[in-house]
């Protein structure tokens, strides 16, 4: 037993979700995050919380994606559980909801990318069933004005 409530986030959550994903580097304000699920509260997108007596204890999201190279998929773009629930089934119970959610939807593929900077990562995904099929560069650009 994971000792939390796998549910869907929900309006005073931020704080919290803001808490869990500075534990990894992602910075961001609960205002911040309350802009991000508002913009996330949308048919194609998943978005939950493990809650714990304590407050939450881990988030996921994901997102149904169309691409012209490989079809219909759903993938996770978010995955965080706090130091004190690492190893405890909370990740595997976030990731499940996902997947079940993406079965729902009658999506057969769900897809990860995990950070080469967070080693731990890649062999959680691997006991979930997960298997690596690329290894490939992120690149980032902010944009400004196009010229």
């Amino acid at each position: 037993m994971i000792g939390a409530d796998i549910r869907p986030a929900r309006a005073g959550d931020e704080a919290e979700i803001a808490r869990l994903a500075g534990e990894l580097g992602y910075l961001a304000t609960a205002e911040e995050i309350a802009a991000r699920l508002r913009a996330l509260a949308r048919e194609r997108s998943f978005v939950a919380v493990a809650a714990g007596d304590a407050g939450l204890q881990g988030w996921v999201a994901a997102e149904q994606r169309v691409t012209l190279d490989a079809g219909e998929r759903a993938e996770l773009t978010g995955l965080v559980v706090g130091a004190g629930a690492r190893g405890t089934g909370v990740g595997r119970a976030l990731v499940e909801a996902a997947e079940r959610w993406a079965l729902g939807r009658g999506i057969a593929i769900m897809t990860v990318r995990s950070n080469v900077l967070r080693p731990e990562s890649h062999p959680f995904y691997a006991r979930l069933g997960y298997a690596r099929t690329k290894t490939q560069h992120y690149y980032r650009k902010r944009l400004t004005e196009v010229v």
